[in-house]
């Protein structure tokens, strides 16, 4: 199942020079009225469906809840910004090798900083970056979670406090970063490539 340009909430197809979106031959479902509006706003507003949703469209209960929990992760009010989040997507993502979304967040990054360079720099090494102290514990604290969640301890939440994060803040770094090691999991168990588009996004 794959995606292109289409209206009308329906499930898109693949054409010639778009990636296979995913490597299971799964039949799409029937969409929802909701889930067919979000199809239709994704067309009209990205120009594409993105192959995240094309792979979860294949159940409709899954593909309303893997939306609903994006979009209270990464766009509800938050003591972190839209581009934080999109930050630790990226680092989280750079650690386990998601190609699908190092290559979505990635654009993300470099769309919301308009700073192409950093968002190679988060792609490829966040260490490298110039970042603030906020930023760098953030990262830090994403990556610790993603190689070894078990050894985090009180001082790697105190290292947030100290750069000025909330506990609530801490929680949404924490739930961020727990989000995308499932999804960066569930993209490379199945194969998920990312829409063309993404790679020439955002370039300068």
């Amino acid at each position: 199942m794959s995606t292109v340009k289409k209206t009308s909430g329906e499930i898109p197809r693949r054409q010639d020079h778009e990636p296979q979106t995913m490597a299971l031959a799964i039949e799409p479902a029937e969409l929802s009225a909701n889930n067919k509006e979000l199809f239709d706003k994704c067309t009209e507003k990205l120009g594409f469906i993105p192959n995240v949703l094309a792979s979860y469209a294949h159940d409709n209960a899954k593909l309303e809840a893997f939306t609903l929990f994006y979009n209270d992760l990464m766009m509800a009010p938050s003591g972190l910004s839209k581009l934080e989040r999109e930050m630790i997507a990226v680092a989280v993502s750079s650690e386990n090798r998601c190609f699908y979304c190092l290559t979505a967040h990635g654009a993300a990054v470099r769309q919301l900083s308009g700073d192409p360079v950093l968002g190679e720099l988060l792609v490829m090494n966040w260490r490298a970056a110039d970042l603030s102290p906020r930023h760098h514990a953030m990262l830090a604290f994403a990556t610790k979670m993603t190689r070894a969640s078990f050894e985090i301890a009180e001082a790697d939440r105190q290292a947030l406090r100290d750069t000025g994060l909330s506990d609530r803040d801490i929680w949404d770094v924490a739930a961020v970063a727990s989000f995308y090691n499932m999804t960066n999991r569930m993209a490379s168990a199945v194969d998920m490539r990312p829409n063309l588009a993404y790679h020439g996004q955002a370039r300068g």
